[in-house]
């Protein structure tokens, strides 16, 4: 019985031969824990690798580590409080993530069974965004949760979950970072990217001698 060929068979042949330098790969994971905001993190990591600090970064970490803590916590009106406070004019300019922010606050609302005053902040703070049209759907599914006991329970669940935060937190970082002029999306992200898509393109050259499809979480497990 032979095996089913893996990713790595469609390498290059020289592909155990390419060099990597250690202070590139340092450079990488310094900026992820930069952009992810895990100071402790990246003293640590600078001082045992001999790096030094990117200060111009964490100047602004600190900052961004308590927006994001604010939104993912509950308090989304805190957390918009202090994106004006660090990122004047990006709320007001990115109306996707305003609204991403203040719907954060009115699940708050309805998970805590506020239903009246979740109805009330909808009706003052999100209603006004159905002047357009991209924003009815949305709205619509958030008002359906008010028409549950348990909201937990509800076709729009998704709306409720730790993953749905957490994908407002990302955005807000990248759109702040963005703002301040630095790079939204960290090396490490752009080189898994353009990996997937090499390897996607590789594994369609050697489709008719049997490879699978390419995954991403299969190549890294392996």
């Amino acid at each position: 019985m032979t095996s089913s060929p893996s990713a790595m068979d469609v390498d290059p042949p020289n592909y155990d031969h390419v060099t990597i330098n250690d202070s590139d790969v340092h450079s990488i994971v310094l900026s992820y824990l930069v952009h992810n905001c895990y100071r402790e993190t990246v003293e640590s990591f600078a001082a045992s690798t001999g790096m030094n600090q990117p200060a111009d970064y964490l100047d602004g970490i600190e900052k961004r580590k308590k927006i994001f803590e604010c939104a993912l916590e509950g308090n989304a009106l805190k957390a918009i409080d202090l994106t004006e406070q660090l990122a004047p004019d990006l709320l007001e300019s990115n109306k996707d993530l305003h609204f991403d922010l203040l719907s954060l606050h009115f699940v708050e609302l309805v998970c805590s069974r506020k239903c009246n005053e979740a109805l009330e902040f909808a009706q003052t703070k999100l209603t006004p965004f159905g002047k357009m049209q991209k924003y009815v759907e949305k709205l619509e599914d958030f008002m359906a949760l008010l028409a549950y006991e348990e909201p937990e329970k509800s076709p729009m669940f998704h709306l409720l979950s730790l993953e749905h935060r957490q994908q407002v937190v990302d955005s807000l970082n990248q759109a702040i970072l963005a703002q301040a002029k630095l790079p939204s999306h960290t090396p490490m992200e752009r080189l898994i990217q353009q990996t997937a898509v090499v390897r996607q393109l590789l594994n369609q050259d050697h489709a008719k001698d049997g490879h699978p499809p390419f995954a991403l979480k299969d190549f890294l497990n392996g």
